[in-house]
């Protein structure tokens, strides 16, 4: 039987054809490697880019006079991203307590039952994202409902001090909105933490 022949592309010559032989083998272990990578990232096989590829809001703030029941005031800093509808947020921050707080969650520790005293705290961090909530700015107004969505997050999340090492000290739920949280007090209200009441502080969302 007569061999089959070997023919070139059209338009490559035998020398052409060995280049881009010898270019694919050496750059065949790197192709892997990346597409190994791009399955990875979108989650494997089986997933759509799309669905790997959720839209998540991210969210930054700075408020440096979170205050409004009778005994406490806090500072409150940070960012993160979260998906609303979705149980998805990772967020954190600097936390501190600049007056002793006596009322609500960051008034008994978790560890030991004590509250944020003036000068303590150190950090925060998420512990869940929540579909909404009731808020109040003093304690005594009327409780207007916080609901995440794409300019506004609502959060339960760990407030940690000094001492308590990884554990946190406090949970408490929080709120961050670009847009007036408490349209029924005076002044622009876009941060709050319960049992402490509202600040006005820089908030973005994209």
């Amino acid at each position: 039987m007569r061999a089959l022949s070997h023919t070139h592309p059209i338009g490559v010559t035998a020398n052409e054809e060995n280049v881009m032989k010898h270019s694919a083998a050496k750059y065949a272990p790197v192709l892997i490697v990346f597409v190994g990578l791009v399955i990875s990232l979108v989650g494997g096989f089986g997933v759509s880019v799309a669905s790997a590829a959720e839209a998540r809001d991210a969210f930054s703030f700075n408020s440096t006079d979170i205050a409004g029941f009778p005994h406490g005031k806090v500072i409150l800093t940070g960012g993160g991203a979260y998906v609303p509808g979705t149980d998805f947020a990772h967020a954190g921050g600097h936390f501190h307590c600049t007056d002793s707080v006596l009322q609500g969650p960051l008034s008994i520790s978790i560890k030991d039952g004590t509250p944020c005293l003036g000068g303590e705290g150190i950090r925060w961090d998420t512990a869940g994202l929540l579909p909404s909530t009731t808020l109040s700015c003093t304690g005594v107004d009327s409780e207007p409902i916080a609901t995440t969505g794409d300019t506004t997050v609502v959060l339960t999340a760990d407030f940690y001090r000094q001492g308590d090492g990884n554990d946190e000290s406090f949970t408490a739920k929080m709120a961050v909105s670009d847009t007036d949280l408490a349209p029924n007090i005076p002044g622009i209200q876009t941060i709050w933490i319960q049992g402490v009441g509202c600040g006005t502080g820089i908030a973005n969302f994209n």
